[in-house]
């Protein structure tokens, strides 16, 4: 477990490219470290905000895209293109844009793929090919993933583990149909606190007034359980990007002055 570093940036657009920037370099050194590097996306304003700015940033050429593998930290059950599947909207945002190669995309199943509308399978089939992706150096059933991307609800969710519900209490399986969510779509599909705690980073992002007490009550000490953000950590690094809205009502001891 790693202890939160908190950034803030004077507002989200600024917050967007900084982001970007990093993620950018992370990407690069992976690459040059392993041969390959690992990222889960995540959608939202600000996941797509990120993607966006990813997009038009002059660095993104520095990235080998066809040794970049892409997952997802959850997705809404939808059909195929629909406009509010978090694929769909990532590849408005960046993947149409890029050469990244489409088997390293590895895209959650919708509701009319092979699965049909059983969401538990298509949930099992994704632990599968993360099962597959694992190594042995992993220790575990998915990869060790180089950057994990989460976006954080109002309520404190992240991906798709809402407070209280049954899948932020998951221990065993990495991925789980999530039923009956507070915010449409109620279906979804969503990796779990344990998977997204095999990252080596992992990366979350709130900008605006709405996200200030989330933010705050993740990290004040908040149980996972209340707060799934609270939960969402790295083995190596856990960073919350802010915008100065989001981080109003943080003690301002929890990041330096220089950050804002």
């Amino acid at each position: 477990m790693s202890a939160p570093q908190v950034v803030v940036h004077r507002d989200k657009e600024l917050m967007a490219k900084a982001a970007a920037a990093r993620l950018i370099t992370k990407i690069v050194d992976a690459q040059a470290a392993r041969g390959s590097a690992s990222v889960v996306l995540t959608g939202g304003r600000n996941g797509n905000g990120l993607l966006a700015a990813l997009a038009e940033a002059p660095a993104r050429d520095a990235v080998d895209w066809s040794r970049l593998d892409l997952w997802w930290g959850d997705e809404r059950f939808l059909p195929d293109g629909a406009p509010e599947r978090n694929y769909t909207q990532a590849r408005e945002a960046l993947l149409d844009s890029v050469p990244v190669d489409p088997a390293r995309v590895h895209v959650m199943a919708p509701s009319n793929g092979p699965y049909g509308n059983d969401a538990d399978a298509a949930a099992e089939a994704y632990a599968v090919e993360l099962g597959a992706a694992a190594g042995p150096e992993d220790h575990g059933p998915v990869p060790s993933f180089d950057v994990l991307l989460l976006g954080v609800g109002p309520d404190t969710h992240v991906a798709s583990l809402f407070p209280e519900l049954p899948a932020v209490r998951e221990t065993e399986r990495p991925v789980v149909a999530v039923h009956g969510a507070p915010k449409p779509p109620p279906t979804r599909l969503s990796l779990t606190l344990p998977a997204i705690r095999a990252a080596r980073e992992v990366w979350l992002l709130a900008a605006g007034e709405d996200k200030a007490k989330a933010a705050a009550m993740a990290l004040s000490g908040a149980g996972e359980i209340q707060a799934p953000a609270a939960g969402a950590y790295g083995r190596s690094r856990t960073l919350w990007l802010l915008d100065e809205a989001a981080a109003s009502q943080l003690p301002r001891g929890l990041y330096p002055p220089a950050s804002a």
